[in-house]
């Protein structure tokens, strides 16, 4: 198993960990007609469009590879908050098939993706959690990350999800 820079290629094995994810995880905190609604052949548009433009010079999306399966993905870059200093990255997303939680491999991704930052110039990384998620933010918390006490309210997908801020120096 290792992790490696993600291509075009991984587009759908991207698209369908996305959307499994989500389907398993946030099951009680997102609204199941939501995620009933998730489709991988648009999620496999869009990550298709945003792997062929993506900017690798501080920025990236890395999966997480076994044998010949993705098994999960993790994007990252700089800091997409107001409030964030430029030697601030952001762990944008990370998420592994279900059937590979709890197996070590989100750790091996989110620790790729925080050592691509630090290689990149940024002291500090953060990343934005759904406040419910509890099982992300011990996995979060076993690996150094810390709420920093900020949260938001994302209401882009038609209803409220609380998220929590948490950051790590690199």
């Amino acid at each position: 198993m290792y992790v490696r820079p993600a291509t075009v290629n991984d587009a759908e094995s991207i698209a369908d960990i996305h959307v499994r994810s989500w389907q398993a995880a946030y099951v009680g905190q997102v609204p199941k007609d939501y995620l009933d609604g998730l489709s991988v052949d648009d999620r496999v548009r869009t990550w298709r469009q945003m792997l062929g433009q993506l900017d690798c010079s501080r920025s990236g999306v890395f999966v997480l590879v076994d044998g010949d399966e993705v098994d999960g993905f993790t994007g990252f870059g700089p800091s997409r908050d107001d409030d964030a200093a430029g030697d601030v990255g952001e762990v944008a997303s990370i998420y592994l098939a279900p059937e590979r939680w709890g197996q070590g491999c989100g750790r091996m991704l989110i620790e790729a993706a925080a050592e691509r930052l630090r290689d990149a110039s940024f002291a500090t990384a953060t990343l934005w959690v759904l406040r419910t998620n509890t099982r992300a933010r011990r996995f979060y918390e076993a690996a150094g990350w810390r709420p920093d006490g900020k949260e938001m309210t994302d209401s882009s997908r038609g209803f409220p999800l609380i998220e929590t801020r948490y950051c790590r120096r690199l």
